[in-house]
């Protein structure tokens, strides 16, 4: 017996086999394995569901609703359940939100309910539901109003904790994911009838066939229905044609693989479930796979979802749709109760009638909601010795934690009251189209079938059997066997028509739409999310009244739902308030995923340091053996400076650092640096246009620095741009900005300009780039410069880019551009070669002086030239800030040339960029700090700026900055305060030019 509370007695539970028939079924009765649920301990077989495996030991209740903490059972047997969501496993894999009618059953699984406390049985929050009037749609808009203030501190914060459906691990997840990519000539979806023959007849025509199934099982509704098959159950028929699929050679076979989405150019994203039907994966396995599969043509045979049908407490455990009582009692030998109630609105009905009454159970009575009488439910209801009800209707449910009973309407006797403890309710199919609609194409109702079937559809993809409204076993055969042929036709395998096999008889009658029975009580539409049919009727009196909007103010059909077994009937309910029909209400639009995706498939191995893979210099070797201290810039590992024996500090190294490159030569890696190949007859005209300075004038082997600007006005990033001749230029990047400044182009060449004929490459990871800097560089660089190459400064000047060969032969680039305001080149060879090239420069250098140097170092000479970076270049300043206003050109158009304009970034009291020198000039400065008045009030409203950047200046002496001061370029000479309250400084400076070393440029011509 099930008590009220939806559990059987502990002791009869505990042999697993409560409601487990003697026989039949596909489980595997040689093998028991133990599982818990909420701390029971509990047994089921191989093959089982955790849902077919509570029911089997006659556990009803398994959750609470989402709003109203109502006892909820198990109403589906696939992935459309909305009810019996649980927490599976503990600790670190606990995985919330998991549907119990898909979580396939393995020994020592950990399941428990979620969404109650203190507990199941008794959940304290379940008194929402007397206060249901309260809690209808739109509650929280309307309720949380008063008083504003209470809204973060009060009304938030209890929502928060209130709301949502089980809860993240909190722990960091232990298994592995991965991402695959699959190129196939047919992906078939779906493993039923029409599928298999989908797959059949294209792997044997010779097609790369792979069929993707959900289930662990292939079969679809073969495994469901005690169906006959070209004479044989339909199960072992569907084996047996899984095991010629498997013996084809270019047939790929995905159990467990779900199509969550479709995307252009017949591009799939699939999730297989690898892993999760263990306790733990097994070494080197991931626990889930993300496939990308590219298919020339597709077959959707995804089957179609039964409809549910809305009437007072339709909710209580034990109401489930009639297809799913014959799936437990057909394939799991579970018999979901033992006195039923089968509602029905088809003759599909009659099945899951004959099914009960073979299982053993009494059927109590056949509602048929129609009003005319159907033979083969008739003839069904008669063998099953249950009385038949024509025109009838449930109106309500008795029992509170089960059902116990339930009301009928019927036409002349009033209402009748049916003792039963399930009840089956049958309100048609809805072919599974959402796959079809991905790519924005509506569904188009269809009355003969009253439901919707796809309408146009993605370029090469075909529907068949159920999903396309076929609703005959026959018929799924032979329309995915002509599918699954057509589609290795178009992909020019000639094939040879499939032998459709025969099916035993059947009756089809199509469902007619059931508007909900109205009663005082909740008649649910959406159970996952307690949408009752007040809630629409409140939806259309409030003006939300379009299909759309009735969605996002009720929330019916949303999140993991995505309304497969409530969006039809919500439109039911709407259109007949409206007085309209279906078609003409609309529908809702279904967008990927499918099903849910966990965020662990999505990032795959892209998480903790693999989120971005610390990226090593060509010459990284080499600077672990020079003893480098290492930092990451960007997605990079660089040396940060070269420490020498002796030295106190980081400070004392990079101060000789500097020193080595202003007196003698320093050698630094600047292979970081984006490096973007732009080609083709349009590429100069491109590049003005992406540019605020013009670029079209650079002469071939020339360089020129260049200035980007966002849409918005603001400065995007700097570089330069080498013109290697007429039609290709190579454009350098900051190296934080590498990807973001491709990305730029791209879309600025296929979207904005796709006329222009200039095509892009990133080359940064192709080239070693390394700069070697000093009065005594052209010195070094004559060492690894092969000899037949003029470097004189009339050969090589200031600006230059020259193709050359190094160390014997090697093609190079050299550029002469300087970083640090010295005399400076760049030696630019295939990344190979680049360690090769550093210890040669080295050596060249061993009698000059030659000092690798870091970042530290060149961020140093880059403040006393007074070189903007990513400090400045912070999103937030114009080229007007940073005093590069000539750069941008009056003579042509560039992206954000106009932005730029606008009165507020022309202002002239704009925080514009100073160069700063303590006035005490042994006192630090530190970045991050405020400027104020010299005798301003620390606050904030005496703000006038901040400092970006600042070094210790070993040529000048003493610590320097820059930054951004309100009107700065007339306030050279002025003093304001560099004020720090989180690091207690405050710390007077004079405001001056930025450049504070040679500022006539004189040390870059030698």
């Amino acid at each position: 017996m099930i008590d009220d509370a939806g559990s059987p007695p502990l002791a009869a539970a505990s042999d697993g086999a409560l409601f487990r028939r003697g026989s039949g079924g596909l489980v595997d009765r040689s093998r028991t394995i133990a599982f818990s649920f909420d701390g029971t301990r509990y047994l089921g077989h191989p093959g089982d569901t955790l849902a077919s495996a509570l029911l089997a030991n006659g556990v009803r209740l398994v959750g609470r609703s989402f709003k109203y903490h109502r006892p909820r059972g198990v109403l589906t047997a696939g992935p459309e359940e909305p009810n019996a969501l649980v927490e599976l496993r503990a600790g670190a894999r606990r995985e919330p939100n998991t549907r119990a009618t898909t979580a396939e059953l393995y020994d020592g699984l950990e399941a428990a309910s979620q969404n109650r406390w203190p507990s199941l049985r008794f959940d304290l929050l379940s008194l929402n539901g007397a206060l249901g009037s309260m809690l209808a749609a739109g509650f929280y808009y309307k309720t949380f109003m008063w008083p504003a203030s209470f809204w973060e501190k009060v009304y938030e914060p209890l929502i928060r904790r209130a709301a949502g459906l089980g809860r993240a691990a909190g722990e960091a997840d232990p298994d592995t994911y991965e991402k695959s990519h699959l190129h196939c000539d047919v992906l078939v979806i779906g493993s039923g009838p029409a599928g298999l023959m989908a797959a059949l007849a294209a792997g044997r025509a010779g097609a790369r066939v792979v069929l993707a199934e959900q289930d662990f099982r292939l079969g679809g509704r073969l495994l469901a229905d005690a169906r006959l098959v070209a004479g044989e159950p339909a199960s072992p028929w569907a084996a047996s044609v899984e095991a010629e699929l498997r013996s084809l050679p270019d047939v790929r076979l995905l159990p467990r693989t779900t199509v969550v989405g479709t995307y252009d150019h017949g591009t799939y994203a699939a999730v297989e479930k690898v892993a999760d039907h263990l306790p733990v994966p097994p070494p080197f396995e991931p626990r889930q796979r993300l496939w990308r599969i590219v298919a020339r043509r597709a077959v959707l045979a995804a089957g179609s979802i039964e409809r549910p049908l809305a009437f007072v407490d339709n909710d209580r455990p034990g109401v489930m749709l009639a297809g799913a009582v014959r799936t437990y009692i057909n394939r799991f030998a579970v018999l979901p109760g033992s006195r039923a109630v089968v509602y029905a609105t088809s003759d599909d009905a009659a099945e899951t009638v004959a099914a009960l009454a073979r299982a053993g159970a009494e059927v109590a009575a056949v509602i048929d909601a129609r009003g005319e009488a159907s033979p083969v439910l008739a003839s069904a209801a008669a063998r099953a010795g249950s009385r038949l009800v024509t025109g009838g209707a449930v109106e309500r449910v008795q029992g509170r934690r089960a059902v116990q009973a339930v009301d009928v309407r019927t036409g002349a006797m009033g209402s009748v009251r049916f003792d039963c403890d399930v009840v089956a309710v049958a309100g048609g199919w809805n072919p599974t189209i959402h796959l079809a609609s991905h790519q924005g194409h509506r569904p188009l109702w269809s009355e003969a079938l009253a439901a919707f079937i796809p309408g146009k559809l993605p370029p090469g993809l075909a529907v068949a059997g159920a999903a396309a409204g076929e609703p005959s076993l026959g018929g799924a055969l032979m329309a995915g066997a002509t599918a699954g042929l057509a589609a290795a036709g178009d992909c020019g395998f000639a094939g040879h028509a499939v032998d459709i096999p025969a099916t035993d008889a059947e009756t089809v009658r199509q469902s007619v739409p059931r508007v909900a029975v109205a009663g005082r009580g909740k008649a649910f539409i959406d159970l996952q999310h307690d949408v009752t049919t007040a809630d629409i009727v409140l939806a259309h009196r409030e003006g939300f009244a379009a299909a759309e909007h009735m969605k996002r103010y009720t929330t019916l059909g949303m999140a993991t739902d995505q309304g497969k077994t409530s969006a039809l009937s919500g439109l039911f309910v709407l259109s007949e308030i409206k007085g309209e029909t279906i078609a003409e209400t609309g529908t809702t639009t279904y967008r990927p995923p499918f099903d849910p995706v966990s965020f662990g498939v999505l990032g795959g191995h892209h998480r903790g340091k693999a989120f971005r893979p610390t990226r090593l210099t060509p010459t990284h070797a080499w600077a672990l053996e020079q003893g480098a201290v290492l930092v990451e810039a960007g997605a990079w590992l660089r040396a940060q400076w070269y420490p020498n024996g002796g030295e106190a500090d980081w400070l004392e190294s990079v101060t000789r650092e500097v020193r080595a490159v202003r007196t003698r030569v320093g050698v630094c890696d600047v292979s970081t640096l984006g490096k973007i190949d732009v080609q083709g007859p349009d590429a100069a005209a491109f590049l003005d246009l992406v540019y605020a300075n013009t670029m079209s004038t650079l002469p071939v082997g020339r360089v020129r620095y260049g200035l980007m600007l966002r849409e918005d006005g603001f400065v995007l990033d700097d570089g330069t741009v080498a013109r290697l001749d007429d039609q290709r230029f190579v454009v350098t990047t900051t190296t934080a900005n590498a990807a973001k400044v491709l990305q730029h182009l791209e879309h600025a060449l296929e979207w904005l300009w796709p006329g222009l004929d200039a095509q892009l490459a990133s080359v940064t990871d192709q080239w070693a780039q390394i700069a070697l800097t000093g009065p005594r560089a052209r010195l070094v660089l004559r060492g690894v410069v092969d000899p037949q190459h003029d470097l004189s400064d009339a050969a090589v000047p200031h600006l230059a880019a020259r193709a050359v060969t190094v160390i014997g032969g090697v093609a190079a680039r050299l550029f002469r551009i300087s970083y640090s305001g010295e005399l400076g080149y760049e030696i630019a060879v295939p990344a190979g070669h680049g360690d090769a090239l550093m210890r040669r420069l080295m050596d060249a250098g061993s009698t000059l002086g030659i000092t690798p140097y870091g970042t530290e170092a060149l961020a140093v000479m880059r403040i006393e030239k007074g070189h903007v970076a990513g400090n400045e270049i912070n999103g937030q300043t114009t080229a007007r800030d940073l005093g590069l206003a000539r750069l941008v050109s009056r003579n042509k158009d560039c992206i954000g040339r106009v932005m730029a304009g606008r009165p507020a970034l022309v202002d002239p009291e704009r925080p514009a960029l100073v160069g700063l020198k303590p006035v005490d000039r042994n006192q630090r400065l530190r970045p991050g700090a405020h400027m104020i008045g010299e005798h301003a009030e620390a606050i904030a409203a005496s703000d006038e700026g901040y400092v970006t950047s600042v070094a210790y200046s070993p040529t000048l002496g003493h610590w320097l900055g820059l930054g951004l001061l309100a009107g700065g370029k007339a306030r050279h000479g002025q003093r304001v305060r560099a004020f720090d309250p989180v690091r207690h400084g405050d710390v007077a400076v004079e405001v001056c030019d930025p450049v504070f070393y040679d500022p006539a440029g004189e040390r870059l011509h030698g």
